[in-house]
């Protein structure tokens, strides 16, 4: 189980504030006459939260009534936080998504900046303060997320009649193609950034693999030497680390104790490194003989101490709940360490979940072996667009030669920030001309493929406050 850093993924989520500015592009009324506004509110369950300004656009924060359980929507029903960010009726829509909690700032997704198109954004299931109340754990699964997808599209459809797309990075490129597989005909085109494809959860050998083979011996070398070396000075570190949390009112009843949260974030640095940083970075990797200072700091840039308290796990229950009973997750444990490592076993998700929520992985449902089964052999219109060194693409969907418009594209020497921009030349264009043609867009056969929007640095810019070493 891969943890928390103190920063969000930037590819994930792409947002920047926005201030006042010039009047928005789809400010005037909609076709009937009638503003865009009061269109939105007038879908059954659709509620207002607030209405941000922004250059260009609309942007509507809102809540959205949905089943707890869509086989049986009598039984209860809980708010769902939704955004839209409004160009036009007239252009194509990006359904984002995180997989994890709806940020309410006005952003662009890659596909979004791409097509000048609509983005709908979603909160999922579970995460605070999209959670039923009482919260039937049992409802939170990959189906019932896909589900409630469905049902905004359905509901947002009769308004943006273009071409629809669903994206996410990670963990939100896994929900845009379970989606995709639940729901084949909602979308006119996936495109999956860096989503990791654990479809036999006992089956673990592609990471070992991985971290073998992943760069450069020197940089593998130097990564490996200054972890055992954090391991070493355990002594030095976990007084620091208990300080620290005494300090902040950071506690570590869910890992258990302070020397455990130190394991499980000392444990994961080398993979936390491949997951955000570049081999050309190496050579700022600190020495084995820096001093403990520099090397407790370089642990919490890479792997961030917080991630190891209650506070840094609690607003992630839901991934870990799923992580824990169906999506499974990597049962990675670097052997280098295997001398210093004081709990094997401890870095799983039942250790990051509440003890009150039952949870027990379903090694009857086929739901995971079923989308891979069905990505290899019925997939079509998808992109799956990976890092070359991601840790997370090390065990990739794959779709087969009988699939339709579908495609995996892997770019070089990069990250968990893979996208279509980073990909090689001819690559990025191929991926491109796919994207728009998914938009139902008219390109020029001898043109050059290229984004519809310029660069907006508030809209696009990265953000630096979130990244994560979950999917």
């Amino acid at each position: 189980m891969r943890k928390t850093l103190r920063w969000l993924l930037s590819l994930v989520v792409l947002i920047g504030t926005v201030s006042i500015g010039s009047a928005s592009a789809g400010a005037a009324a909609t076709a009937d006459g009638t503003d865009i506004k009061d269109r939105i509110l007038a879908v059954p369950g659709m509620s207002l939260i607030e209405e941000k300004p922004v250059d260009g656009y609309r942007f509507f924060v809102l809540n959205y009534e949905q089943p707890v359980d869509h086989r049986h929507p009598s039984k209860g029903t809980f708010k769902q936080r939704i955004s839209l960010l409004h160009k036009g009726e007239d252009r194509p829509t990006v359904f984002f998504t995180s997989g994890y909690d709806l940020n309410t700032q006005p952003r662009r997704s890659e596909p979004t900046q791409m097509t000048d198109g609509n983005q709908v954004s979603m909160e999922y299931r579970f995460f605070t303060p999209s959670r039923p109340k009482p919260a039937d754990w049992s409802k939170l699964d990959i189906w019932q997320a896909a589900s409630d997808q469905h049902r905004i599209f359905k509901a947002l459809k009769k308004i943006y009649s273009k071409n629809w797309i669903a994206t996410g990075g990670s963990k939100g490129g896994m929900t845009a193609t379970y989606f995709r597989r639940f729901y084949p005909n909602d979308m006119d085109g996936t495109v999956a950034y860096v989503a990791p494809n654990d479809v036999r959860n006992d089956e673990d050998s592609a990471y070992y693999k991985f971290f073998k083979n992943v760069g450069s011996k020197e940089c593998r070398a130097k990564l490996n030497g200054v972890q055992h070396e954090i391991f070493e000075r355990r002594g030095e570190m976990v007084p620091r680390l208990k300080k620290w949390a005494k300090e902040n009112d950071y506690t570590f009843k869910l890992a258990g104790s302070a020397d455990k949260a130190f394991e499980l974030i000392a444990q994961d640095l080398v993979w936390g490194y491949w997951q955000y940083h570049l081999e050309s970075e190496c050579d700022q990797v600190p020495s084995e003989k820096a001093s403990t200072d520099e090397l407790y700091k370089w642990a919490d840039e890479i792997g961030g101490w917080s991630a190891g308290t209650d506070q840094g796990m609690l607003p992630y229950t839901p991934y870990y709940y799923q992580a824990g009973t169906q999506l499974g997750a990597p049962d990675y444990e670097e052997p280098l360490l295997d001398d210093v490592r004081r709990y094997p076993g401890l870095n799983k998700p039942r250790t990051y979940v509440p003890r009150d929520i039952p949870m027990r992985f379903n090694k009857h449902d086929k739901a995971m072996r079923d989308v891979d089964r069905w990505v290899r052999h019925h997939s079509s219109e998808m992109l799956f667009v990976n890092g070359e060194n991601d840790p997370w693409s090390a065990e990739p969907f794959r779709p087969g030669r009988h699939t339709k418009n579908t495609a995996v594209y892997t770019a070089p020497g990069q990250n968990h920030g893979a996208n279509i921009a980073k990909l090689a030349e001819d690559d990025r264009a191929k991926a491109t001309r796919a994207l728009m043609k998914f938009a139902g867009l008219d390109i020029d056969p001898g043109a050059k493929t290229k984004r519809l929007t310029k660069y907006d640095k508030k809209l696009d810019r990265p953000d630096k406050d979130e990244l994560t070493l979950r999917p």
